[in-house]
Parts: structure tokens; C-alpha cells; sequence
């Protein structure tokens, strides 16, 4: 489901299966016309809205609602602020109060229903918004921007004043900023700055800074918005927006609750699509961490490992800190893309450059060696005792004098080499100031990456306040850390957007055949019996063993004869979850009078717990594979997700499993395998033969398309095991929990 729209999935999924039957489309879906192209098969939309807010960051007109002038009132210096905004932006400001005449001279009008025109934006200064906001829709107001307290964030009676405000925004077709928000909107920025962009969003003004601060290094941010508790424009929106604008480079953002993943989901897509990078740290990740941002604005976090995998799947890049936030963002929004992805880590020292290269490898760069002809090539310069093959390690002393821009050249000359990273763990003038002014004006005449990490704690060096700095070309860091991760995200980013197709492209948009087999088989409010269920799995092309249900000892040993020695024989009924604990499961057995005693047993048991059978199953048995598990759960935030891992008890020992939200490609399918770390299993181990992952991969295919065509109804579907077989041979369900909405 999706968080605060949990009702709209189950209206839009019938709405969706209407049309699939050749019914007249419903209402528009989430306040705009739908066409049947725009929903997949589970009534969800394929594709964002981006929000015209050019009015809103560049009015022509602006109201201050409760404006004034008086010396030490907190509305005189949001008043002064926006006074001079507007000003920057080329506005119009009318002040609004009951009893004031004019506001810093200005002439000031006692309601809304007085001001002299329509308003693109208004501010509203004012403690209980909402009979403003009524007045704003009488007047036509295109904007409103919210900045009381007191919402969602404090509690029950907070979130039931901010349900009212949202609705009144609604009703009136104006957009809202906030509640509890600020005037971060409304910042100077530097307009002596050059190249692309950073547009930062926040749910935390205060957590921006830090972003904010980086046009002090000579980086340029051109929005700020500060959402709050998105009672009506959301992070999504503004994400969406800034997508667009073809002088952002990236997209920062600083969020502690989703408002509705799935609209987050879309915004990132258009990102995606777009090649724009979104870089951002998303709070939650801890019990502490979730229970804090809740506090703060009201948001449900979500689960974080659903969250993490969402964003990695529509590559959002996300980061822990805010400064890695700055690091990351800034030089994805100004460095070009990689013409290589090697990495070579050339410095003055050996040990500086071999720990550099053991934290770089750990983290995921590949540091090619260079080839034997470079290598010769460098030594030209560099004394051959010293190690050239990557790291690079000068010595020293070539740096102070010609050889040092040489070497640097021959590198970056290099076909296989994309990013040049220098560390300088310290200054040592003058050879420190030879070096970052060799390496500034090498990057003004290659097309690759050159990134320096000045370690000095003090900072103050002309060499990296002016020279490092002064330039547009380098990527500057201050830690090794920072700088790993950023160039990290770099490479992975143009690589992401290089093979991008987006699932929302292949999303089913209408019910497959088996969906109404599937449908029939549905018990709202009920757990399935395991032979119920894997009637489900069948209707969906997914294979479970030769099996019959039997309700006599009699008919057991006949099934037994029909499915083939050796078999297993399994209590079925609706209202049993774990049949191993209560000991309703017999494996291996191999004779009719085996088969007579185990049906007997597993009948007692169930009586004796007090179980209700539908009958015993009496099955193949099937032993040589991979015991993997596939499953579907909802998500307050996203929806239905699907998830795979290792299965068995090994599920709940290791929990190693990875999530993908729906719809995803089968190349995605496929990646979900990679992140376990049990993935070499599938590729055979201790002799074992390779697994049969093509099988595998389709199998979670099939569940997605489950997931979507049963999206409202199916609450929870676990196959474990399912049992994966050697390559060629296929994957079986050899059993299945389904629980029903």
C-alpha cells in the first residue's frame, strides 16, 4: 500500500482490472486525468506529474499575511527577509495586516479579499492558517507557504488540524508549502557563480546548511526547498521539478519520511531518465533514528531496507552524512561524465598511496594496474625503485620541479584511466604548492577527473583555499572517506544512467489470464491451506511437486503409489503457519506402511493441537537444489514488494534476502541475486552443480506479476522452500504460505 494513500491503491487496482474488461475509466487518479496508458495492471501511475512551480520560486506578485515592522517581533524579520527577496526576483510584495497602514513603507491592506490582485505566492504569517487559507481560495492564490507549527509532527490532535488543512488546499486548486516549514525558500544565493547547479530539498532547514555553505567553496546552488511536513507539495514534487530545469547538475536532498513512496518513486524515475543525479540521506535507517524523524514531521520512515533498495533501484545515491551529502552532490552536479572507470591513486609517499588503494578496492573502484609500456613511460621520471604499476608513487621529489605536470599527463593520457585521485596527506610547501597547481592545470586540459584530497587539518594553505579552490575542474575533499564515496557514486551513477530502462516502461497494464484463475482461489481475510496455495502458484505458471490431498489413510497410500516412493506427507489446512514445529511433516518415506502410520500420526497431532485439516498432503520429494525463498509483503510506503533470499531455516538465521519494489526488469530480477551474500550457493559450491538461476529469476517474475494483479488482496506470500535445481532442471515451490486481505 501506499502509506497516507492506502485506500487509493485498492480503488485504483479495481479501477485498473475495469478497463482491463473494457469498462469506461473511473476519476482521474490522484487529481489528474488518467488514461488507461498511464496505470499498470495494479491501477498505480506509471508515470509523475512535475508541478509547474516556476511561479512559486519566481512570483510576480507576493502577499505577507500578518507582515510587520516593529523592532523585535519575530514577523519583522520574516517580513525584511521576504522584503528583500521579493525584491531579488522582481516581485511585487503587498503586506497584509488588520491595523497597520503601511509595512517598511509599503501600503498595507487589512485582508486578503483587499489586495489589489491575484497573488502567485503567500506567505502566511499567522498562527492558525486555515481560515487564511479559505480566503486565499477565494482570491485565487496560486501559492501559500505555511510556516506554524504545532501539525502532525506533535501528535494525534495535530495530524487531524493538518488532515484539515490539506483538505481545505484541495478544495481550493492552490499548492502548499509546509505546514512547519521556514524560510529557507527564500535564501540569498550567490549569483556570481558559474556551471551547473546544485537544488537542495529538505525536510530539516537547519540539515541544509551545510549544502548551502558549499557556494562559500564555489559551488552553486540554485533552489532551496524546505518541505516540512508536506501537508500538499512534497519531496516528490520538488524532485520532479528540479529534474527539469536544465541548469541543475544534481539534486541534494535531506529527508526523514516519505510522504508516499510511490510518488517518490516516479520523480526519481523522471531523474533517471533525465540523467539527473539524486543524492540523499534519508534518516530511519535505526529504531532511534525512525522514532526521532516520526517525532519530527510526522512521516512514516518506512522500513529502511525496503527504502534502501527502492532508491538504489531508481538510483537514487544514498548517503549517511550530511557531509557526504556535500561531497557527493557537488561533484556529481560539475564533473563530466567517466571516459573510463579505472581509478589511479598517484601521491608522494608509498604508504600514503597503499592505504588509499586498500580503502578505494574495499569500497568498489577498480585500480587497474597500468600497462608495462605506461610504466616504463613513467619511469622516464620517477626513480625505478618506486612502485608505478597503481598506486603511483613519485618519491617526492619529481613533483617540485618539470617532471611532476609530466607524470600527471602521462597518466590521464592513459585510455583505461578515468579518474586521477591525489591525496596529500599533508602541506609541505613548496612541493605541496607545485603539485596542486600541476594537477588544477592538468584538469583544465583533460576531460577526466581529477580529485585531490587536502588532509590538512587547518585549511588555510594558499595551496588549498586559493589554488584547489580557485578551481572549477577539481574535485576538492577533505577526507579520504568523502572522497571514496563520492567518486564512488560518480562512476556508478553515469554507469546506472548509461544502461537505465526504466520497469516503469514495462509494467503490465492489463490482468494476465491466470489473474482471474488466481482471483477464484482468493479468501478475503483468510490464510490459505498449503495445497490452496499452491493451486495460487500453479495459476501462475510456477511449478510445485506431484502431489494429491487425501483424507484417508487408504487414499494416502494410493497417492503415494501415483506420485512415486519416496514421498512426503504434510498436514494441510487453513490455520497452520509452521507444520515442522508441531511436528505435522513426514520426509522420506518409502513404503505403504510407512505412508498408513504417518497419516494416522499427522491426524492425531492436528487433533490434539487442535488444528483444522482440509486433509494431508502426499508429496514429491524433491532433494537435490538450492532451498531458496520468494515472497511478497506490503510496505506501508511502496506497496507491495518482493523479496528473495536464501530459504530454509536459513531465512531466519541469516536473513540474507534482497527487495525490489514493483515493477522491475528482469536485468533488476536478476540483480536482486547479486546483492546476497550467499549468491556463490547458486553457482555451486564443494562440487555442487550450478543452481538453475534462469529458472529462479523467472519464478520472481511470476510473483511480481502476483503482486501486482493481486496487489489489494494478497497481504503476504511466502514460497519457502523453493527449491532451485540444477542447471536446466527448473525451480520447485515445495511449499506456500498465502494470507489474504
Amino acid at each position: 500500500m501506499l502509506g497516507s494513500t492506502h485506500g487509493t491503491l485498492t480503488t485504483d487496482s479495481r479501477r485498473a482490472r475495469a478497463i482491463a474488461c473494457g469498462e469506461q475509466p473511473g476519476p482521474a487518479v490522484h487529481g489528474r486525468p488518467a488514461d488507461v496508458d498511464d496505470l499498470d495492471v495494479s491501477g498505480r501511475r506509471l508515470y509523475g506529474d512535475v508541478p509547474d512551480l516556476d511561479r512559486f520560486f519566481r512570483p510576480e506578485s507576493v502577499a505577507v499575511i500578518g507582515a510587520s515592522d516593529t523592532e523585535g517581533r519575530p514577523n519583522t524579520g520574516v517580513t525584511r527577509q521576504l522584503l528583500g527577496w521579493a525584491e531579488r526576483v522582481g516581485a511585487r510584495l503587498h503586506p497584509v495586516h488588520p491595523s497597520r497602514p503601511e509595512v517598511f513603507g509599503i501600503p498595507c491592506v487589512a485582508s486578503v479579499a483587499e489586495l489589489p490582485e491575484q497573488v502567485d505566492l503567500a506567505v502566511l504569517l499567522v498562527g492558525d492558517p486555515l481560515p487564511v487559507i479559505e480566503e486565499l481560495a477565494e482570491a485565487k492564490a496560486r501559492f501559500a507557504v505555511v510556516f506554524a507549527s504545532g501539525f502532525a509532527e506533535t501528535g494525534e490532535a495535530g495530524a487531524a488540524a493538518q488532515a484539515r488543512l490539506a483538505a481545505a488546499v484541495r478544495r481550493s486548486g492552490m499548492r502548499l508549502l509546509g505546514p512547519n516549514t521556514n524560510l529557507n525558500a527564500f535564501e540569498r544565493f550567490r549569483d556570481d557563480l558559474d556551471g551547473p547547479a546544485i537544488a537542495l530539498i529538505t525536510q530539516s532547514g537547519h540539515q541544509g546548511r551545510p549544502v548551502f555553505a558549499l557556494q562559500e567553496l564555489g559551488i552553486r546552488l540554485s533552489h532551496w526547498a524546505p518541505t516540512g511536513n508536506e501537508a500538499d507539495l512534497e519531496t516528490a514534487d520538488f524532485l520532479s521539478y528540479f529534474a527539469e530545469q536544465p541548469d541543475v547538475g544534481a539534486i541534494a536532498c535531506y529527508v526523514e519520511g516519505l510522504k508516499d513512496g510511490r510518488s517518490f518513486l516516479l520523480a526519481a524515475d523522471r531523474a533517471a531518465r533525465r540523467k539527473v543525479p539524486v543524492v540523499a540521506v534519508k534518516v530511519g535507517r535505526t529504531e532511534t533514528g525512525a522514532r526521532t524523524a516520526a517525532s519530527h514531521t510526522g512521516k512514516l520512515t518506512g522500513a529502511d531496507a525496503v527504502v534502501d533498495a527502492a532508491m538504489r533501484q531508481y538510483g537514487v545515491i544514498r548517503v549517511d552524512g550530511l557531509d557526504e551529502l556535500q561531497d557527493t552532490a557537488a561533484l556529481l552536479a560539475r564533473a563530466r561524465p567517466p571516459r573510463a572507470d579505472g581509478v589511479v591513486v598517484y601521491s608522494i609517499s608509498g604508504g600514503t598511496g597503499a592505504h588509499f588503494a586498500d580503502l578505494a578496492t574495499e569500497a568498489g573502484l577498480r585500480l587497474p594496474p597500468l600497462s608495462d609500456a605506461k610504466q616504463a613511460e613513467l619511469h622516464q621520471w620517477i626513480p625505478e625503485y618506486l612502485n608505478v604499476a597503481n598506486p603511483v608513487d613519485n618519491g617526492g621529489h619529481p613533483v617540485g620541479d618539470h617532471r611532476g605536470r609530466k607524470i600527471i599527463d602521462a597518466i590521464l593520457d592513459d585510455p583505461a584511466v578515468g579518474v586521477l585521485i591525489c591525496p596529500v596527506t599533508g602541506p609541505f610547501p613548496p612541493l605541496s604548492d607545485r603539485l596542486v597547481q600541476d594537477l588544477v592545470d592538468a584538469a583544465e586540459q583533460t576531460d577526466k577527473l581529477v580529485c585531490v584530497v587536502w588532509g590538512s587539518p587547518v585549511g588555510t594553505e594558499p595551496a588549498y583555499r586559493d589554488v584547489l579552490l580557485g578551481s572549477s575542474r577539481v574535485a576538492t575533499f577533505r577526507t579520504v572517506g568523502n572522497c571514496v564515496t563520492a567518486v564512488r557514486a560518480y562512476l556508478d551513477h553515469h554507469r546506472f544512467t548509461a544502461a537505465y530502462r526504466s520497469p516503469l516502461d514495462e509494467a503490465p497494464r492489463t490482468t494476465s489470464p491466470s489473474f482471474r484463475k488466481a482471483q477464484a482461489l482468493m479468501r478475503p481475510g483468510q490464510q490459505l491451506s498449503e495445497h490452496a496455495a499452491k493451486q495460487l502458484l500453479r495459476a501462475y505458471g510456477i511449478r510445485v511437486p506431484r502431489e494429491q490431498l487425501v483424507t484417508s489413510a487408504a487414499a494416502a497410500v494410493r497417492a503415494a503409489g501415483l506420485v512415486g516412493y519416496p514421498v512426503v506427507m504434510k498436514a494441510s489446512g487453513a490455520q497452520i503457519a509452521h507444520k515442522t514445529e508441531l511436528g505435522l511433516v513426514k520426509i522420506g518415506l518409502t513404503s505403504a506402511s510407512q505412508v498408513r502410520d504417518a497419516y494416522r500420526e499427522l491426524t492425531d497431532i492436528a487433533r490434539y493441537e487442535g488444528v483444522s485439516l482440509d486433509g494431508v498432503l502426499v508429496c514429491q520429494m524433491v532433494e537435490r537444489g538450492v532451498e531458496m525463498v520468494v515472497g511478497v509483503t506490503h510496505d506501508d510506503l511502496f506497496g507491495p514488494t518482493v523479496t528473495v533470499g536464501l530459504g530454509g531455516v536459513l531465512v531466519e538465521v541469516l536473513r540474507d534476502v534482497a527487495v525490489r519494489v514493483p515493477p522491475f526488469t528482469e536485468e533488476q530480477a536478476k540483480d536482486m541475486l547479486g546483492d546476497l551474500r550467499g549468491r556463490a550457493l547458486l553457482d555451486g559450491v564443494r562440487g555442487r552443480p550450478p543452481a538453475d538461476i534462469e529458472a529462479l529469476v523467472e519464478v520472481v517474475l511470476r510473483v511480481q506479476r502476483m503482486a501486482l494483479e493481486l496487489g489489494d488482496e494478497l497481504a503476504e506470500l511466502d514460497i519457502n522452500p523453493l527449491m532451485v535445481l540444477p542447471r536446466g532442471q527448473g525451480a520447485v515451490a515445495l511449499d506456500a504460505l498465502v494470507v489474504c486481505r
